[in-house]
């Protein structure tokens, strides 16, 4: 808290959320008096208890809870909480803003984060309007993120070597091949050893969302608008961010996705493995419990196989 009052303009706040440190929060004695630095506390719970019904109704529809449904999950939240800032600046399209963390109690496990209401309509594969636009913008996205000067960033979660998915594809095109999915196994497999082979990452990491499914993409009338969920931020491979070519976009509007990013061959082509491998593991697992996951899924293979076909 020290430190935080130093940053504070003349009048300003510095306003105590928690007591995670068993510390009480202090302000330097020159920023309390010549800058008039004023320190106060905040408990959520008084809020609601006195203020106006009305208020509190309209702030809550203005906020989204982030639970973590997993221990792991904790350390996803705190990549969000540290990273989420620091890109909002440099990015073409608006990102979640942290508002307040909370740790935890009533029976609740782990840490959790509330972040500000994002409007928008999630994009849907094979409903676009003008898909055109939407392959410039995620371009757009993606390359402002890869070129962002921000250093420090841990491993993303995608952005490692293809290569280490390899067992994960395998099996799971297997366990297509005994569904009555109506989908040629031999030649997925064949569209995945052709993504295997080509050739590596060997260039400097790149910051990736490592992520960017249609339920992580906020769209108004065809234009990316926010994209969500950067528990998977990080540093590696830029591959893993070209999945929306076959995700999303439609093949009239591949190419000018590809023309925008500004990828090699062996690039794109690990892109596809990625797309087919997250497909091929999604369709099985989430077939007779996610409707959205499990269409998605389908699409990708159809895409990737109809034009390893053609």
């Amino acid at each position: 808290m020290t430190e935080l009052a130093h940053f504070l303009k003349f009048g300003g706040s510095a306003v105590s959320y928690a007591f995670l440190t068993g510390e009480p929060p202090t302000v330097d004695i020159a920023d309390l008096l010549f800058k008039e630095v004023r320190l106060t506390g905040f408990w959520l719970t008084n809020w609601v208890r006195q203020a106006p019904l009305p208020e509190v109704v309209s702030t809550y529809q203005k906020l989204t809870v982030r639970l973590p449904l997993i221990a792991g999950g904790v350390k996803d939240l705190e990549r969000e909480v540290q990273w989420l800032p620091r890109f909002a600046p440099t990015l073409p399209v608006t990102i979640p803003t942290v508002i307040a963390t909370g740790i935890p109690a009533e029976g609740y496990p782990w840490a959790w984060a509330v972040h500000r209401w994002i409007d928008g309509e999630t994009p849907v594969e094979g409903r676009l309007g003008q898909p055109e636009l939407l392959a410039r913008d995620m371009a757009e996205f993606v390359t402002a993120l890869r070129k962002a000067n921000l250093n420090d960033g841990p491993s993303a979660y995608r952005g490692v070597p293809l290569a280490t998915a390899d067992p994960h594809a395998r099996a799971a095109i297997e366990d297509l091949r005994r569904t009555d999915e109506p989908i040629d196994a031999d030649t997925a497999m064949a569209a995945w050893k052709e993504a295997l082979a080509a050739p590596p990452w060997t260039a400097a990491p790149c910051w990736v969302h490592s992520d960017l499914m249609p339920s992580n993409l906020l769209v108004t009338g065809d234009r990316l608008t926010a994209v969500l969920d950067f528990a998977t931020i990080g540093v590696g491979d830029p591959a893993c961010d070209l999945i929306p070519a076959w995700n999303l976009l439609p093949a009239s509007a591949r190419q000018i996705f590809r023309d925008n990013v500004n990828v090699d061959d062996a690039t794109w082509t690990r892109g596809r493995g990625w797309a087919l491998s997250m497909a091929v593991g999604q369709l099985p697992y989430y077939r007779d419990t996610n409707p959205i996951i499990s269409d998605n899924a389908r699409h990708v293979i159809s895409e990737i196989l109809t034009t390893q076909i053609g």
